[in-house]
């Protein structure tokens, strides 16, 4: 049951607030008023009167809240900025006690009931490869987009990526690890903006996730197209495109699923409590998805087959081109190319390139397709790939659709072959 609810009150709540130069602030806390809406779940169904063991409520959605401090015998304003900081903190830790997925038990009937308390659930992986046709919101250059994650929008719990400069594709090639409570329910979203510096950021749009619409264990590679309002969607605008990675891994199963990003996924709960010393009585999920923050490093040789392209565009004159393929590295900046094969928009190659890769989990692979012209080079199109999937199949053949072009694609086979898997 979710009922919108208001509260008005005048509460005595005094606070012992310490600053970190060590002054002590007794806070007054009154004038309280809170409106959300909030969820209420009546479980376990029992026999007996009222018919279940206990309410569960939660804050689904937080429309205001406010409140008035006072500093005991002194003025709060006397101290600059430290009334600000104490407000957010507060609704930082009202929000964070409260917000859906975390969720309050409280025992209508004598039972055991911390099966129903908030646990952690699995872990999201998320890799931000790109974006592309972003709407330009500075008048003079072009946007310097970023982006925050979020599964939770918590201010602990939010990630955020570099800022890219001047640039209204940019690759940002960052990954960031989420922790998941409730997969039916919850989301991921990503928001990108434009940093305008001193100023506050401009929102250019956003895009989000279902993870219940994520298959466990598989990498599901996508491209987000941007709204400028998750809940209306009234604007027709193009705001661009953002290129993601995920990879949703539950805690506690059986299914043999591993996890590129911590190959001791594959391990029972038992045995990763016994190898990080922690004790057998407390195996949490989350203290082991803590006691993992080190780097994986994933070394191999990409063996890459550029085997044809279909339905390039016509660069030259007589409505043909001369295709070639350049392939190259994002992190270590290896480059290769094909031959060229002249006066064709089909053309077949068939040739095999080897990169040897010290990251494989954080490169990215980039092939361009390109017109040779003896007065000149034209780009084609270009596609962009993590090696996420190479590395977890070992093997496989696809063709990708080349941004730039309407209907250009190209055909690669990719080929993984291992050398050590290590953590620092």
């Amino acid at each position: 049951m979710e009922l919108e609810m208001q509260w008005d009150g005048n509460p005595n709540v005094v606070l012992d607030i310490v600053t970190r130069v060590g002054v002590a602030l007794p806070i007054q806390v009154k004038n309280i008023a809170f409106t959300g809406l909030f969820r209420l779940i009546f479980k376990p169904l029992v026999d007996e009167f009222p018919c279940f063991g206990a309410v569960l409520f939660s804050l689904r959605e937080k429309k205001q809240l406010d409140f008035t401090l006072k500093v005991i015998g002194g003025d709060l304003s006397a101290l600059p900025g430290v009334s600000e900081a104490i407000e957010e903190t507060i609704k930082d830790a009202v929000e964070d006690s409260i917000t859906w997925p975390v969720r309050v038990v409280i025992p209508i009937i004598a039972g055991d009931y911390s099966d129903l308390e908030l646990k952690p659930a699995g872990i999201l992986e998320v890799k931000l490869i790109e974006a592309k046709e972003l709407t330009n919101k500075d008048l003079i250059g072009k946007s310097d987009p970023y982006a925050t994650l979020f599964v939770r929008p918590l201010r602990d719990r939010m990630k955020s990526s570099k800022t890219i400069n001047n640039q209204l594709n940019p690759i940002w090639n960052e990954h960031f690890e989420f922790t998941v409570e409730d997969p039916i329910t919850q989301h991921f979203t990503i928001r990108v903006f434009d940093d305008e510096g001193v100023q506050a950021s401009e929102l250019i749009g956003c895009g989000q996730v279902a993870i219940k619409d994520l298959e466990p264990g598989k990498v599901k590679d996508i491209w987000i197209k941007l709204v400028k309002d998750l809940v209306i969607q009234r604007d027709n605008k193009n705001r661009g495109m953002v290129h993601l990675e995920l990879l949703y891994c539950p805690f506690g199963t059986e299914s043999g699923l591993q996890n590129p990003f911590d190959p001791d996924f594959r391990l029972t709960d038992l045995e990763k409590a016994l190898k990080s010393g922690i004790s057998e009585t407390d195996v949490d999920p989350a203290k082991l998805a803590a006691q993992k923050k080190k780097e994986v490093i994933v070394r191999g040789v990409l063996s890459v087959t550029v085997m044809s392209a279909q339905d390039l565009p016509a660069v030259d004159l007589m409505g043909k081109s001369d295709p070639y393929v350049v392939l190259m590295m994002k992190k270590t900046e290896q480059k290769l190319k094909t031959r060229v094969i002249n006066n064709t928009l089909n053309p077949v190659w068939n040739q095999t390139f080897d990169f040897v890769i010290e990251d494989g989990l954080r490169d990215l692979l980039m092939c361009e397709v390109w017109d040779h012209d003896t007065f000149g080079k034209d780009k084609m199109g270009k596609c962009i790939m993590t090696l996420t999937r190479v590395i977890l199949e070992g093997e496989f053949t696809d063709t990708f659709d080349l941004d730039g072009c309407k209907a250009g694609k190209l055909t690669l086979h990719l080929k993984w072959t291992p050398q050590t898997i290590i953590r620092d």
